[in-house]
């Protein structure tokens, strides 16, 4: 036996081998098991997401609390992405005391809004429906889009609104050098095209065409730098601009029979 050192009894030392192997066992398997619960957990998100893939849920509640409209009311439904969504955040005395209903989703393609265009848009029984949409598609946001498909899609909106007796505007998407989130898509010359598209459409179909770009664009087919926080989404001086512009629109498409 060594000085100084204590002598463990052969029972004591198996006893505390066996504690360790069965404690690192135990932990092991609660690991695996926490591994696991996260992973179901975020496949589960995954999917609950991929499943209201146009954001169908967003106003359900908001839409059964507002109604139809009362006696009278010549309820305008704005149908968007950021850009009409932001409008009710940076400029809100837009929409105070009008019987304006926002519904802009962030981020939003043509494809995701034309789905929730029948509980957004035609079972509020809107007088009007102002519809900017096509940035995002330009963008890729939910996948590689032709011009025509995002056209396509606008139309569609269009014709359904009409057929539901609503009238319609048709907005111009408006102006962008470049995106901040994805740059180096060189969105300025498609979106001139695209409002080309737009414009000719709302002109044969005796549709109000509601010409955001030319009142904000720039020498290079931007938006102008004062009417912009980012190049892409409008600050209050940019809302400042279109509220005009669309209460015009809006006036001329109610006259419309």
């Amino acid at each position: 036996m060594f000085d100084g050192l204590e002598a463990h009894p052969p029972n004591r030392i198996k006893t505390k081998t066996h504690f360790i192997i069965h404690f690192n066992i135990k932990t092991m398997k609660n690991l695996k098991l926490t591994i696991g619960i996260l992973l179901v957990t975020m496949v589960m998100v995954e999917f609950s997401l991929a499943q209201d893939w146009a954001n169908l849920e967003r106003f359900r509640e908001d839409n059964a609390k507002l109604g139809l409209p009362a006696s009278g009311e010549k309820r305008v439904v704005f149908m968007g992405n950021s850009i009409t969504e932001g409008w009710g955040n940076i400029y809100p005395a837009f929409f105070k005391g009008k019987p304006y209903i926002n519904r802009g989703i962030s981020g939003q393609t043509t494809p995701q809004m034309l789905i929730r265009f029948r509980p957004d848009v035609i079972n509020l029984k809107p007088a009007v429906v102002v519809i900017l949409a096509g940035v995002n598609d330009i963008a890729g946001n939910t996948g590689p889009s032709t011009l025509e498909m995002i056209a396509d899609n606008l139309y569609s909106m269009a014709e359904l609104a009409k057929a539901n007796g609503i009238k319609v505007v048709l907005c111009s998407v408006i102006p962008a050098f470049d995106f901040p989130w994805k740059p180096g898509q060189e969105p300025a010359e498609k979106i001139f095209k695209l409002n080309e598209m737009i414009k000719k459409y709302a002109d044969k179909n005796k549709i109000v065409y509601l010409d955001y770009y030319s009142a904000m664009v720039d020498g290079r087919k931007g938006l102008q730098e004062k009417l912009t926080y980012d190049g892409v989404h409008p600050n209050e001086e940019g809302y400042k601009v279109m509220s005009p512009l669309a209460e015009a629109a809006i006036a001329k498409a109610l006259k419309k029979k």
